[in-house]
């Protein structure tokens, strides 16, 4: 009787033991071909360029993902620019930002790189909405991207990564002479594991691309590991790589209305874009401030808060050069900046310079209640000591400064 009930209890268990089985094996099943099914939907809404099983592994793997419907957010590489964006399911009807693939060229609609005010590195507010204490502390909007290697390949910031392909002679008829092609991370606490993947993820799809359109680009490895990056401003007295001639212009001159924070990227003077962020930090803008007049002491009280004082240099060899737009709101449409020329321009000034051959555009941008605080005076001086270091830090030659007017035009 006992060994009859038991005999039950067993066959009932291995039952449900087989369904549960049976169960899961289809829950596996289904889970593979929604995987495959996104995997799918990843490459063709991203013109083919980008692996779906690569895209799949960022945030330590995912069984669905999806792009958005609509097209003008997904990838097409004959019109340039163009992108793509897709999400992370994570239930029904739910989804997450997951990755944006931009690709960019220079003889695109649009140019590759764009100046201008509008780029603030800073974020203002907390979650709770509330002013930071401390606005300039990091910056945590907009850093500065390092150089991959050496720069040639490309740059990259903690949650995103930049291919950079020049497609040299030999060409075909469709590659134009730079492309851009950059992965973004549209999630928060990216793994250094993802950062590689990310990278991994946009060289692979710039390699597909130049093998499309027939680009000879030369796209050098990798680095084997891409560290985290500093977003934090350090003094400006003591700045190295990007920013030491800051902390020399300091020290020469005196702290005065300067900024007195900085974040430098490490120098590689074959890098195609080099760029250093100063700012103004509490203490700092409260010294300014006792020496404003007073209708300039609302800037002050604004820079503690909404609208933070900084300033940032970015130069372009080579082809980047050959595609830089100063990005201006309300006026149609941005204003291209030409190698060989010079001037200054809602908030941005450019030089010119020929660097090892190859022609150089030398930029700095001032935030709008900024340019007022410093004057056309130590403007100019401010940017003929970034323009003086950098040119002669690598050897360039028929450096063209803005006229001294330009730096009255605020």
């Amino acid at each position: 009787m006992v060994g009859a009930r038991w005999r039950r209890l067993w066959q009932t268990v291995a039952v449900g033991g087989l369904g549960l089985s049976l169960y899961a094996g289809w829950l596996t099943i289904d889970d593979v071909r929604d995987r495959a099914a996104s995997e799918r939907d990843i490459a063709a809404a991203c013109d083919h360029l980008i692996s779906g099983a690569q895209v799949m592994n960022l945030q330590g793997g995912m069984v669905r993902a999806q792009s958005d419907g609509y097209d003008e957010y997904r990838l097409d590489a004959r019109h340039l620019p163009s992108a793509c964006t897709l999400y992370k399911v994570t239930g029904a009807h739910r989804t997450s930002d997951l990755l944006r693939l931009i690709v960019e060229s220079s003889d695109g609609d649009q140019p590759v790189n764009m100046t201008g005010r509008q780029g603030s590195p800073f974020l203002t507010t907390t979650d709770g909405h509330e002013y930071k204490r401390d606005v300039t502390a990091i910056a945590d909007r907009m850093p500065e991207p390092w150089p991959l290697g050496d720069g040639t390949l490309g740059s990259y910031t903690n949650t995103s990564t930049t291919i950079r392909a020049e497609c040299g002679p030999g060409s075909g008829a469709a590659a134009p002479k730079l492309l851009n092609v950059t992965a973004v991370a549209r999630y928060q606490n990216v793994s250094a594991g993802d950062r590689e993947r990310l990278a991994r993820i946009a060289r692979a799809a710039t390699q597909k691309l130049t093998r499309r359109i027939d680009c000879k680009a030369q796209l050098p490895a990798l680095p084997a590991q891409l560290a985290e990056l500093p977003v934090k401003l350090r003094p400006v007295a003591s700045a190295t790589g990007s920013c030491r001639w800051a902390g020399r212009l300091v020290k020469e001159q005196g702290q005065g209305r300067l900024p007195d924070r900085a974040l430098a990227v490490p120098v590689r003077d074959v890098a195609p874009v080099e760029g250093c962020l100063l700012a103004v930090g509490p203490h700092q803008v409260r010294d300014i401030s006792d020496g404003l007049d007073f209708d300039q002491r609302d800037y002050a009280e604004s820079a503690l808060t909404s609208s933070p004082w900084w300033l940032r240099t970015v130069s372009y060899v080579g082809a980047e050069a050959q595609s830089v737009a100063n990005e201006e709101v309300g006026a149609g449409e941005d204003v291209r900046l030409r190698p060989g020329t010079a001037g200054g321009r809602n908030g941005t000034w450019w030089a010119s310079s020929t660097c090892d051959g190859k022609p150089a555009l030398h930029t700095l941008t001032v935030d709008h209640l900024y340019d007022d605080i410093l004057g056309p005076r130590a403007l100019d001086s401010l940017f003929r000591a970034y323009v003086d270091d950098i040119t002669t830090r690598r050897g360039c030659t028929h450096v063209t400064f803005p006229d001294a007017k330009d730096f009255h035009t605020l």
